[in-house]
């Protein structure tokens, strides 16, 4: 199957100790329990941290919908400020399955409900629960497989992009934290074997390295975002026996 060039497949992590995630980020489904929860003091910062993650994979479906970018723009801060005041998220559980499964249902019974076309006169006045920006929106949308694919299909691509993106920004946020920022810049592009990406033999001379701890260098990279990439799924899923199917199900969202 042809995935992004950031993305190399999934195999078995290595037994090499993970590095642990930063302290400041919480697991998925913690995050979603905080966020339903409007007595918590935690919950807005939850709920915004969920709107982040998601708010593009909903705008897209909602744009393939055949919305307007304004409309599909005022839909999603409406569907994500209905989560709080209809108080969706309670019945969102991690036993019930995958959380991007729960809002794209939820999601779409709240464009059957015609929201947008009762309360028509009220579009410009929202609060903005999501900071979206319109312009960023609509060129990831155009630039994106949004007129060959349909919606369900179209949300789950978006949100595995999603996924490789958010691995990605840990990967390197690991790396940075250690010190190891031109090692990272310098490896990435041999995640995926990118033919873009430098031969070992010049990356070890800019490093001051032999080429066999390049090697090396690199091995360890591509199984620690391996490691990030399923833990990150872990997180959307009911149980650890769902991380393979999940990952089988997203990256056959890129084709064959």
């Amino acid at each position: 199957m042809n995935t992004p060039a950031n993305a190399p497949a999934p195999e078995s992590t290595s037994s090499e100790q993970a590095s642990p995630r930063p302290a400041f980020v919480t697991t998925h489904w913690s995050v979603v329990l905080s966020a339903r929860d409007q007595n918590s003091p935690k919950s807005n910062e939850a709920l915004e941290v969920l709107c982040r993650s998601y708010w593009f994979p909903l705008y897209a479906f909602v744009r393939r919908q055949g919305r307007s970018p304004h409309d599909a723009q005022d839909l999603t801060q409406e569907f994500f400020a209905r989560l709080l005041e209809k108080e969706y998220l309670k019945s969102a559980a991690q036993e019930k399955g995958r959380f991007r499964t729960f809002l794209l249902v939820a999601l779409k019974r709240f464009l059957a409900n015609e929201w947008d076309r009762q309360h028509a006169q009220k579009r410009g006045g929202l609060s903005l629960i999501v900071p979206l920006d319109p312009e960023l929106a609509e060129s990831r949308f155009i630039a994106g497989p949004a007129h060959e694919l349909q919606p369900d299909l179209l949300f789950d691509r978006q949100w595995a992009l999603t996924l490789l993106d958010h691995t990605m920004q840990r990967l390197r946020e690991e790396y940075v934290s250690t010190g190891r920022s031109k090692l990272f810049e310098l490896l990435r592009g041999c995640l995926a074997r990118d033919e873009s990406a430098l031969p070992y033999s010049e990356i070890a001379a800019r490093l001051n390295l032999t080429e066999a701890a390049v090697k090396m260098a690199v091995q360890r990279l591509r199984s620690r975002y391996r490691e990030i990439l399923r833990a990150e799924i872990a997180d959307t899923v009911a149980s650890p026996e769902e991380v393979e199917e999940e990952i089988r199900h997203l990256f056959s969202t890129f084709g064959p």
